[in-house]
Order: C-alpha cells, then structure tokens, then sequence
C-alpha cells in the first residue's frame, strides 16, 4: 500500500525540553491514523514538522514517494492546526471563495464542501451567528476546498459539546469513507477508539505503541478476582506465566493476561491451591487500560 507520509528519528529540541524524541512512523493511502497522548506529548510539534512551520532539530520526513518537494507536496494536503480563522461579518461561502483564491481552486466546489460537513443549508449566513462546532466544520470544508489526499486536524473535538463533537467524527467517518486519507491528534481515547483505524500513542515526544487498533484491542483481557485471600492470591499470580501484572484497588484484583486463560481454568487452579475465589469476572481490556498501562511504563 502506498505510503503517505513517512517519519524516520524525528527530533524537536526547544532549548532543555525535547519535544519529539526519534519518533519514526508511516502513514498508508486509505487509512484514518491518530496521534494519540497526553497534552504536552508532542503531536502538535509533530504535526507542525511535517506540515513545514516547525523545523525539526534532527531526523526527517517524506512526502508520498519522496520525489516531490515539501512545497509542492502540500498542495495536496489539507490541515486545520489552529481555531478556525474566517472573517466574522461574511457568509460561509464568501469566507471559503477567499480560500479558494488563495488555493488556487476552482468556486463551485464550495457547495459540494459544505454540504459535506453539513452546512449547506447556512451557506448565506455570517461566520459570528456560527457556533463553535458550525466554525470547526467550516474549517473542514475548508481543508477540502483542494480536494487533498490527506487531511491533517489537530484535537478536532476540542471544547465542542456531546452533539458537536458526535458530528465531527460522524464528518471524519464520510470522509474517510471517499478515500481521503486522515492523520488527527488527540488526548481523547474515546475518540481514537470510534474514529482511527491506526494509532501512534505518544508519551513525552516518545513513541509507545504504533499499529492497528484493533490489534491493540486484541488483548487477552483481564479478570477481576475478590477473595479472603487476598495477599496469597497476589503472590500466586505473581508467579503465574499466564498473568503479565496486576493491581489492587481497595479488596478487588485486577490481573490483566499475557495469555488465553478462561475463568473456569483459572478457578479450578485456584482452588487446588487453598485459594478460594469470592468473585470472578473475566473482562476485555480496552484501549484506555492499555493506553494507561503504556503510559505508566514511562516515567
């Protein structure tokens, strides 16, 4: 499959702090991919290196096939990496002509945008009667206006309301369904999990975790384990080859599997040790719970 867009050891030093740490990835033709971490974890200093407004301390980037300058590459990119930007006392319409002179892109394509992202119907009204989601959805329009192979959105979500934000990703989803190809960054997992079909988690600048997310997703689980028992069933599961960590909250175990193991097994074993369980319940472990465990692995 035809790459989009490739990273190799991408560093951004501001003075002391490092911002993005060797950071390598790829981003294929068709794919929906997020940028997944905490504030402060480099996506947006990552998204700026590659769309040409940060420079890089070391490493690089390549566009497409790499025969095609940065310049030229853009061209073919949309991106909103800031709060939408029109002018309040004109229409959506007059506001999206303007970008399309600067684009260099033909006018008529302006119907076919907004009706996209759901705002035909207020094609004719001003930018300051827009609430917060109509703005953000103008800017998608926006992005489009050149038709790009990729389309880059900072925390598109960010500050929208339930609805808002349910109409964004409904909007990612249309898009990603006519073949664009869709690079975000988000601290959300919720919105990863809904959206993304491939994640990069971030940490720090560092690359944690970086595939489809459902491969990530499938974990063998976890179960959550009560017992009288408690400090001989940590020291049992702590020898356990099938169990990868656990932790205690309050009397309830949490023991997440590095293995297949049903519950009627791990009862039976259990019980042939002296350890008897007052509660059993065997889980699928999602995408926060690993998100968290990469996470904490990182000081």
């Amino acid at each position: 499959m035809e790459n989009i867009l490739t990273i190799k050891n991408l560093t951004k030093k501001f003075g002391a702090l490092t911002a993005v740490k060797d950071l390598s990835f790829s981003i294929k033709k068709g794919n929906v991919y997020g940028i997944l971490g905490p504030n402060g974890s480099g996506k947006s200093t990552t998204l700026g290196i590659v769309l040409n407004v940060v420079n890089a301390t070391s490493g690089k980037f390549i566009w497409f096939d790499g025969n095609t300058s940065t310049h030229d590459a853009l061209k073919k990119v949309g991106a909103i990496i800031e709060h939408p930007n029109f002018y309040p006392y004109m229409t959506a319409t007059q506001n999206l002509k303007l970008v399309c002179q600067i684009k260099g892109v033909s006018s008529p394509k302006i119907e076919e945008k907004l009706e996209i992202v759901g705002l035909l119907d207020r094609k004719d009204s001003k930018f300051n009667t827009f609430s917060l989601g109509m703005k953000q959805r103008l800017a998608i329009a926006s992005a489009l206006l050149n038709d790009p192979e990729i389309l880059i959105l900072d925390e598109p979500t960010n500050g929208l309301d339930p609805q808002g934000i349910h109409q964004i990703r409904e909007i990612i989803k249309k898009i990603a369904s006519q073949g664009t190809t869709i690079l975000l960054a988000s601290h959300l997992l919720d919105e990863v999990e809904k959206v993304c079909s491939h994640v990069v988690i971030i940490r720090k600048g560092v690359k944690l975790y970086s595939g489809r997310v459902d491969e990530m997703n499938a974990s063998y689980g976890f179960f959550e384990l009560k017992s009288n028992q408690n400090s001989i069933l940590k020291e049992w599961l702590s020898k356990h080859k099938d169990f990868k960590n656990f932790k205690e909250e309050e009397d309830k175990i949490t023991a997440f599997l590095a293995h297949e193991l049903d519950a009627e097994s791990l009862n039976r074993q259990l019980f042939k040790e002296g350890i008897v369980l007052t509660h059993i319940v065997k889980r699928k472990e999602s995408l926060e719970e690993q998100f968290l465990q990469l996470t904490n692995n990182l000081n």
